[in-house]
């Protein structure tokens, strides 16, 4: 037990939050050490004057934030050791929340419907092979052969040899690692990068530096530098619209960077997952470093969310890595899933839905600049997402608290920084994940936060 008790001259309405956070700012003043058992429900409640199910709240939240953790028959207990990360987005969509934290293209009836189609034909035509066969070379060849003519229209001229099929971008991302970069070494990126990417580098045993960034993306003196004081075997980058400041890397940015990773002869991991959807792109860096680039994409973000189906294209030095590597960690991609992508690709079907979409995200984003308008938002057209820097005095964890309270989920920029160093406040919010009518109002919602004084936002929770 512990001396230190929160102040109630210090609550605010809603009062559980408000002792939430007392709790938390003594654990990272270090009031409250690793270990340290809290009072009980009932007692915390009789010294404050509240109710046992407004300490209970606060008591839920911090164990959802992995400040403390409860342990039936022993009570509640402060921890402060390193635990699992937790995701950008809300887990599930509660209650009446306009969820704005997860990203996701735009999806309506059409998709559903196109979905069901697709699994009605594959009812009559799905080959003994894809049903039966353990031997990805048994099942796939024939889609790595339509697979081509995809990357196509992404900017690769590629053989069929080079393309594996993969359960989507994270399967992609995971293998493109394992390839190129052995336990222990060290992965260069963006400061701002991929959400998944921290903690699979962690999982993978790899070092992971975050480098400095402009408004395109990586800086190629930065990587340069970085190379030269220390051994990196590898980049990933994100350079079309899909990272988390939406920017675009032009093709001049593009071909600096592999000249410095061809200099220093390091792999190059291009997560590209919008593909084709990105009007007016320079070619991916697997066009200007195709003897050093991995390339990923996948479906999912431009056609429909079920589709969890993608493509990894690799070097021919790497080639047998990734098929190893693929065959370990996923054995092979689920051939039905592969039957709609090859189905869709060569009908037509895809580039049908990705064409739809870009029409659909003009309209959020018509609605994000009318309901933003005045606020200093990153964003391209073909964005799924907006990025807005917080003004200072703001900090992430209050305005995504306060945004969660008055009904809108939104994602914390501290979930895609690769460093410690020279963060700027920000939040992500997609313009996928709901209807229009919730969109307007949860932009609405965010807009009216980001004009507030960020020290009434503190009094507030």
């Amino acid at each position: 037990m512990t001396n230190w008790r929160p102040d109630p001259s210090q609550l605010r309405r809603p009062a559980y939050l408000s002792l939430a956070e007392q709790i938390a700012r003594a654990i990272q003043e270090g009031k409250l050490v690793n270990g340290t058992k809290l009072p009980t429900h009932r007692r915390m409640a009789e010294d404050l004057g509240l109710s046992v199910q407004t300490v209970s709240r606060a008591y839920d939240d911090l164990i959802r934030r992995g400040l403390i953790s409860g342990e039936i028959g022993r009570g509640s207990f402060v921890q402060t050791q390193p635990r699992e990360p937790e995701p950008p987005y809300l887990p599930e969509r509660l209650g009446e929340v306009i969820d704005l934290s997860i990203l996701k293209p735009v999806c309506e009836q059409i998709h559903v419907e196109k979905m069901r189609q697709a699994f009605a034909w594959l009812s009559e035509n799905l080959p003994a092979s894809s049903a039966l066969s353990f031997r990805p070379n048994m099942v796939f060849p024939r889609h790595r052969a339509v697979a081509t003519e995809w990357l196509a229209r992404c900017g690769l001229d590629v053989s069929p040899l080079n393309v594996s099929l993969t359960n989507g971008a994270t399967s992609g991302m995971t293998t493109a690692l394992m390839s190129v970069a052995p336990p222990g070494s060290t992965v260069a990126t963006e400061v701002v990068s991929h959400h998944t990417l921290v903690p699979l580098s962690t999982y993978l045993g790899l070092h992971l530096e975050g480098l400095a960034i402009d408004e395109e993306g990586m800086i190629p003196e930065a990587l340069d530098e970085a190379c030269r004081k220390g051994p990196i075997r590898a980049i990933f980058l994100q350079p079309s619209v899909i990272n988390p400041m939406a920017a675009l890397m032009s093709a001049g940015r593009r071909e600096a960077l592999a000249a410095v990773a061809s200099r220093h002869d390091i792999a190059i991991i291009e997560n590209d997952v919008l593909g084709p959807m990105v009007e007016g792109r320079a070619p991916p860096m697997a066009a200007f470093a195709p003897e050093r680039t991995l390339y990923v994409t996948t479906f999912t973000k431009t056609t429909v969310p079920g589709l969890r189906i993608g493509y990894l294209v690799a070097p021919d030095r790497y080639v047998a890595a990734v098929a190893n590597r693929h065959l370990v960690s996923n054995w092979m991609a689920t051939p039905a899933m592969a039957e709609i992508a090859t189905r869709w690709v060569a009908d037509g079907t895809a580039m049908e839905l990705v064409a739809w979409q870009r029409r659909a995200l003009a309209s959020r984003h018509a609605i994000a600049a009318e309901m933003l308008a005045g606020l200093p938002y990153r964003a391209h057209p073909q964005s799924l997402h907006v990025w807005l820097p917080l003004s200072c005095g703001h900090t992430e964890d209050a305005f995504v608290a306060q945004a969660r309270l008055r009904g809108v989920g939104i994602a914390p920029g501290k979930s895609f920084h690769t460093t410690d160093h020279g963060w700027t406040p920000a939040v992500r919010i997609s313009l996928g994940s709901t209807t229009e009518s919730e969109l307007r109002t949860g932009l609405g919602i965010v807009a009216s936060l980001a004009q507030g004084n960020p020290q009434e936002l503190l009094l507030a929770i």
